[in-house]
């Protein structure tokens, strides 16, 4: 019997190519899952190292006698990170008791519409730098609101959006530190 008059040979062939569409659809679809699945990992642990780093997107407000107080929690370095607004631009605000003023990066100047003044010489973990002195219309801690906060605008600190809230904001605000909470009242 030839080819020609079986017709399980030709039936077998046509079936082999109907299938390898499918096939590679299938395996298509496979790929896509993965990479779906993927880009929600990176977009998910992305946003975790985020909230690791500032653990005070949010702050929360509570009642103390009668005060207004945002109470922070710590970092898991022990620092206190928290959100917050100069001239109405969110930042991040890294506080700072060290600092004499607050500690800004000269490349966000423009943004948060802040003016370049006087040069003068700050000391710094990394030795003395020149900062160019300005002022902070008004700087938002959560629900506490401070207006005319002296500050220093420092061209060598990197422009990660990080903001050192130092001694002249964190001086007109009470706050005190306990177990692993940082309680800031106006």
């Amino acid at each position: 019997m030839s080819e020609a008059e079986d017709p399980q040979p030709r039936q077998l062939a046509q079936n082999t190519l109907e299938e390898r569409p499918a096939k590679r659809m299938g395996g298509g679809m496979f790929i896509l899952t993965w990479i779906i699945l993927l880009a929600m990992l990176i977009y998910y642990f992305t946003g975790e190292e985020r909230r690791q780093f500032n653990p005070n997107e949010t702050p929360t407000l509570i009642d103390v006698q009668g005060k207004r107080t945002l109470l922070l929690k710590a970092n898991r370095q022990n620092h206190f990170v928290m959100s917050g607004k100069i001239n109405g631009k969110d930042t991040t605000l890294v506080l700072d008791t060290g600092a004499t003023n607050v500690a800004i990066p000269a490349i966000m100047a423009s943004r948060l519409q802040l003016a370049q003044g006087k040069p003068g010489i700050a000391m710094t973990a990394n030795g003395p730098v020149t900062v160019y002195s300005t002022r902070i219309a008004k700087l938002q801690l959560g629900e506490i609101v401070l207006y005319d906060v002296p500050a220093d605008l420092n061209p060598g600190m990197n422009a990660s959006n990080q903001i050192l809230l130092g001694m002249s904001a964190l001086s007109q605000v009470e706050f005190s530190q306990r177990d692993g909470m940082l309680l800031i009242s106006q």
